[in-house]
């Protein structure tokens, strides 16, 4: 027998024809729970890392997935107070039920206290023992110039306060602030006002205020801040003392003469020039018709009437 050989098994067909398929098969779309599953895990990771903003968007997705989701609701709601977008959070606050309180600091935050103020009266009724709208409310009082109220809201908040907190300080600045407003008010005021002449502080309380607008009076004012000064307002005010570095050697300034103003013109433009040193007794000539008989005197002496030559006759 001959020696053996080993079987070689057989190629795999490389083909389009035969082979297995490689491509991969489509994966089945995950269910809502399972997105919004992802979704808040997404949330919790961003809001703890302080990315707020893309948290919003995160938010945006839930409730377009489940528009009535409290918990996204509330959420977004918060980062927006965080980012200081109070006009989407009053819209926000404002399209649901039970956010009274984010839509009354909301408003606060933009400068609506009245419409602020009628809501924490309606929370108030509900519920008196609100630590946040209590607060809310010493914030609206003190803005609103009642600071006797403030101050009373703040001494109750502080009582039941955790001591060594940041609320126990963030009171304790408002209370002082507050105290300082009511000091001024009882006190330095008055006694400014009680300092007065009786007949200013008579006029104060009876006279109504002027009727002249303000823009008059402060046309008025600077109109009579800017009007030129007259010649009497000038002689009035002291001459300026002349530095001494700059007079020159050998002048007293007030005891020696200006020198001549007309010194840099040349002397036939100065006013003390004279044309001629005398004029004949005709009078009456003056430097151009001198000018023009010594041109006509020429013109005679030189003309062809006398033989053409002109010349002067010989003294003998």
């Amino acid at each position: 027998m001959g020696p053996k050989t080993k079987a070689v098994p057989p190629k795999k067909p490389t083909g389009k024809s035969g082979g297995k398929n490689t491509q991969s098969q489509p994966k089945e779309p995950l269910t809502v729970s399972e997105r919004l599953k992802r979704l808040f895990t997404s949330l919790c990771a961003q809001i703890d890392g302080g990315h707020f903003t893309n948290a919003v968007k995160t938010c945006d997705k839930i409730l377009r997935l489940e528009p009535n989701d409290s918990d996204a609701i509330q959420t977004k709601l918060f980062l927006l107070l965080q980012t200081d977008q109070y006009d989407a959070a009053l819209s926000l606050a404002g399209s649901q039920d039970g956010y009274a309180f984010e839509k009354a600091y909301s408003l606060y935050r933009l400068e609506r206290e009245s419409e602020a103020d009628e809501i924490v009266s309606g929370i108030k009724q509900r519920d008196e023992d609100d630590r946040g709208v209590l607060h809310l409310e010493a914030q609206l009082s003190y803005r609103q110039g009642s600071y006797q109220a403030a101050f009373d809201l703040y001494s109750q908040l502080l009582d039941s306060a955790e001591p060594r907190s940041d609320e126990q300080a963030d009171i304790l600045t408002n209370m002082q602030a507050s105290q300082k407003h009511l000091d001024f008010i009882n006190t330095d005021f008055l006694h400014a006002l009680d300092t007065l002449p009786t007949s200013v502080t008579t006029s104060l309380e009876t006279s109504p205020p002027p009727s002249l607008p303000i823009s008059s009076l402060a046309l008025s004012a600077l109109a009579s801040s800017s009007a030129p000064t007259t010649d009497e307002d000038a002689t009035r005010k002291a001459p300026k003392k002349a530095r001494m570095k700059r007079v020159p050697k050998g002048v007293v300034p007030g005891v020696t003469p200006a020198p001549d103003p007309e010194r840099w013109l040349k002397k036939s433009e100065r006013s003390t020039f004279t044309h001629g040193k005398g004029r004949k007794k005709g009078g009456g000539a003056t430097q151009g018709s001198a000018v023009e008989n010594t041109i006509a005197t020429s013109a005679a002496t030189s003309s062809p009437a006398q033989g053409g030559k002109g010349g002067k006759k010989k003294k003998k």
